[in-house]
């Protein structure tokens, strides 16, 4: 546990939404069941192991710090910390057991990142209405859209998956055209049109509450898109698995892609690495050619980089 202690002592007063500290990627002995996110102004500490007497011990050491911290880099105001176990058991039962440890959580509460601003809901669920991890995908896609606003027709971009649409969010941001975002939760969807609106970029996205498969479609006829996204779930059950359904999407790419535009794949599933990607790929759309594998935020380091997120760039051949 020192790592995290460790980590705590150094960290700055956060900003932006961000990983304090990565105990999932096994650079820490011993630290391997926590995690430490700052959602401005409440930190999220999270266990992947189910209480006892040696966590809670761990809990109260690691409150402390964070306390002892907060009063140096923000002196006289109170500490905002929820704590979130999130055990294999819990997992397997659909549920999380999270509290408010200190200090309380705004409602509603928003965060910043690299610009833009998302709302989130940390105090219930797994997931929060940000992945961090995709931090540097969204860079990516900022960036994209920043060198293709000047396109003869503009930047169109289709948002698969789009979840609360973060990624809709920096494209227009930097100068998109029209984004069409997709995703079966009407709830994910509904934040994404808050998010949209908190950053005043409503006009030129679109919003798609359906399932994919049986939207293909409308999808197509909003085509071809000088961007695609790809960004499922690993697995959900009665909608996505992965390596069912993954190279179903694949195969649909080569129609979807204008000619000389990209392509980011994304995976988040230890138990799939890069290989199951590129050769789907290779398979399913071979008119697409890699270019590069994205890295994680630094604070996402992990042993094994074939476990971690993966985020691939391809791009479609010229006319």
């Amino acid at each position: 546990m020192h790592a995290l202690i460790d980590a705590i002592h150094t960290m700055v007063l956060p900003t932006d939404a961000q990983r304090i500290f990565h105990g999932r990627g096994g650079l820490f002995p011993g630290c391997e069941q926590w995690t430490l996110d700052a959602y401005p102004p409440v930190f999220v500490l999270t266990s992947f192991l189910l209480p006892d007497a040696s966590t809670d011990g761990q809990l109260a050491a690691i409150g402390q710090a964070l306390a002892r911290r907060w009063e140096q880099l923000a002196p006289g105001q109170a500490l905002d910390l929820v704590f979130q176990c999130r055990s294999e058991v819990l997992r397997t039962q659909g549920r999380t057991d999270t509290r408010v440890m200190s200090g309380s959580v705004p409602d509603p509460h928003v965060v910043n990142e690299q610009g833009a601003r998302f709302r989130v809901h940390i105090d219930k669920g797994q997931n929060h209405g940000l992945f961090l991890d995709m931090a540097e995908g969204r860079r990516w896609v900022r960036e994209y859209a920043q060198a293709r606003r000047t396109d003869r027709y503009g930047l169109k971009v289709l948002n698969l998956f789009a979840y609360t649409c973060a990624f809709s969010v920096v494209a227009l941001q930097a100068g998109a055209k029209h984004v069409v975002n997709v995703d079966m939760g009407r709830g994910a969807i509904a934040t994404g049109q808050q998010n949209h609106q908190l950053n005043g970029v409503t006009a030129g996205a679109s919003f798609l509450a359906h399932d994919i498969f049986s939207t293909w479609g409308k999808i197509t006829r909003g085509g071809p898109y000088g961007l695609v996204i790809v960004d499922p779930p690993s697995y959900q059950k009665g909608s996505f698995v992965a390596t069912k359904d993954y190279p179903r999407l694949m195969r649909r790419l080569p129609d979807l892609v204008a000619p000389g535009g990209h392509a980011l794949i994304c995976l988040n599933a230890p138990e799939l690495g890069m290989a199951f990607l590129q050769d789907h790929m290779q398979e399913c759309a071979p008119e697409l050619v890699f270019v590069v594998r994205l890295a994680n935020p630094s604070s996402f380091a992990d042993k094994d980089a074939e476990r971690a997120l993966k985020v691939l760039v391809y791009r479609a051949p010229d006319l």
